[in-house]
Parts: C-alpha cells; structure tokens; sequence
C-alpha cells in the first residue's frame, strides 16, 4: 500500500469513531431530527450503513470481479438491519459494514487499488478515487450531524 493509499485506508476506518465523537460533542440526542423532514444523527448513520454496503462494498466488489465495472448513480436511503432502532446499534451496524470495506482494501495487492470502473457522474475511477469521493460523502454527513 502506498502512502496515499495508507492514508485513505486510515481515514476511513476511523470514521466511525469521528462519528461518535459529533455526537457525544452535540447538545442534541441522536434522534432528534434538526428539522421536520430532515434525518436525524441515528438515521444520518443508518444511511452511512445503507451506502457502505450497498454502493461502497458492491463497486469494490465489482472492482475485483468485473474487467470494467460500469456504476449508476445510486442514492440508498437507511441501512434495515437488525439494532438500528437505537442509537448503539445504529453506531455498532455502521461500524461493522465500515470495517468490512476496510477489510476489502487491506486485502488489495498492488494491482487490485490500480482497477477501474466507469462511474456515471465521476467518469473512470479507480480505488483510490472511490475512497475519495466515499470520505466526501463522509465528510457531508458528519457536517450534518455536528449542525443538527
């Protein structure tokens, strides 16, 4: 892994506890929404868990069985899993989907984080630029939930 990729790999494993931080740093309970139709911080993280899977997971996954994936645009709503009704288990299932992309990552040789695909909006990605548009996302949720 390179440092670059060192770096990307490092940021997005701790995420999960950046989360956890916003929210014990914030005067509002986790399912309190900001704002009617707005998500609150619990459901913000269910839909963290929804995207991990369902789009993270699924285009590294493609990225290692398809000679050239090609990805739609794709807007998940909230993770359905089972102990997302509280807070903790919200945490615990986001926790647990994000440190199975860490774990995709960590076993990509060289040539697995070279790999690209064709995104519809981002054009032809590889790892490395999936990581980085995954930490954006990351990053504009855990905005929200510090503004909540």
């Amino acid at each position: 892994m390179t440092p670059d990729q060192r770096r990307l790999r490092d940021a997005l494993a701790a995420v999960p506890e950046r989360v956890a931080a916003t929210i014990e740093a914030s005067s509002r309970p986790p399912d309190d929404a900001p704002a009617p139709g707005e998500w609150s911080a619990r459901q913000v993280v269910l839909h963290l868990a929804a995207v991990e899977e369902e789009v993270w997971q699924a285009r590294l996954d493609a990225l290692a069985s398809e000679a050239f994936p090609h990805w739609p645009w794709v807007e998940p709503g909230l993770w359905a899993g089972p102990g997302g009704d509280t807070w903790d288990g919200a945490l615990a299932a986001f926790a647990a989907c994000r440190a199975a992309t860490v774990a995709r990552l960590d076993a990509l040789d060289a040539d697995g984080w070279r790999r690209t695909g064709r995104h519809a909006t981002y054009g032809i990605l590889d790892v490395a630029a999936l990581l980085r548009i995954l930490l954006a996302h990351d990053e504009e949720h855990l905005a929200q939930i510090a503004t909540g």
